[in-house]
C-alpha cells in the first residue's frame, strides 16, 4: 500500500484562508449583539494562525500577514495604528523561540505554549496601552480576553495538522 500524496502546499490556503477566516469571526463577534443581556466574548482569533504559522514553517510570510491582520483588528477596534501588529507580532516570536520545545508534543502541551503566545500579545498590549493612555487598562477586561483567546486552540491545532498532513516532510 502506498501512502496517500499530500496536497501541494499553496500560499493561498495557509496563509490566505486563515487570514479571512479571522477578519470574518472577528467582524462577527465585533457585531453589536447581545443575548440575556451579555456581549459575546472578544477574542483575538488571529493568535491561532500567529502560532500555527510559527509552529509550521517559519518564514517571512506570516508576520507580513499578520501586520495586515493587525492592521485590520486596529481599524475594527479603534485602537492605535499598529497596536495589534505588534502584539501578534509578540505571540509569533514568543512561539518562534519554543517552537524546538513544542513540535512534536501532545494536545496539551501545545495548548500550554499557545496559552504562553497568548499571553505574551496581551502583555504586549497592555504595557503599550499603559504607555499611550498613562494608566493600566482593565487587567479584568485583558484576563477575559486571553481566556477567550486562548480557547481558541483547536482552531491552531487544526491548522498546524492540515499544514502537517500536507508538506510531505511530517511523514
Amino acid at each position: 500500500m502506498t501512502p496517500r500524496a499530500g496536497r501541494p502546499l499553496n500560499p493561498a490556503v495557509w496563509l490566505g484562508a486563515p487570514m479571512l477566516a479571522c477578519c470574518a469571526a472577528s467582524i462577527v463577534f465585533a457585531l453589536p449583539i447581545r443575548l440575556f443581556g451579555f456581549a459575546p466574548p472578544e477574542p483575538v482569533f488571529a493568535l491561532a494562525p500567529a502560532f500555527a504559522w510559527a509552529m509550521m514553517r517559519p518564514s517571512v510570510l506570516p508576520p507580513i500577514a499578520l501586520m495586515v491582520l493587525g492592521l485590520f483588528l486596529d481599524a475594527l477596534w479603534g485602537g492605535p495604528l499598529g497596536l495589534w501588529p505588534l502584539c501578534l507580532l509578540a505571540a509569533y516570536g514568543s512561539a518562534l523561540l519554543a517552537r524546538a520545545l513544542l513540535l512534536g508534543q501532545d494536545f496539551l502541551a501545545m495548548w500550554a505554549g499557545y496559552a504562553g503566545a497568548c499571553a505574551a500579545a496581551m502583555v504586549t498590549g497592555l504595557i503599550c496601552m499603559e504607555f499611550k493612555a498613562g494608566a493600566v487598562p482593565s487587567l479584568v477586561g485583558a484576563a477575559w480576553q486571553w481566556v477567550a483567546s486562548a480557547a481558541l486552540f483547536p482552531f491552531a491545532w487544526r491548522l498546524i495538522e492540515r499544514y502537517e498532513a500536507a508538506d510531505a516532510r511530517f511523514r
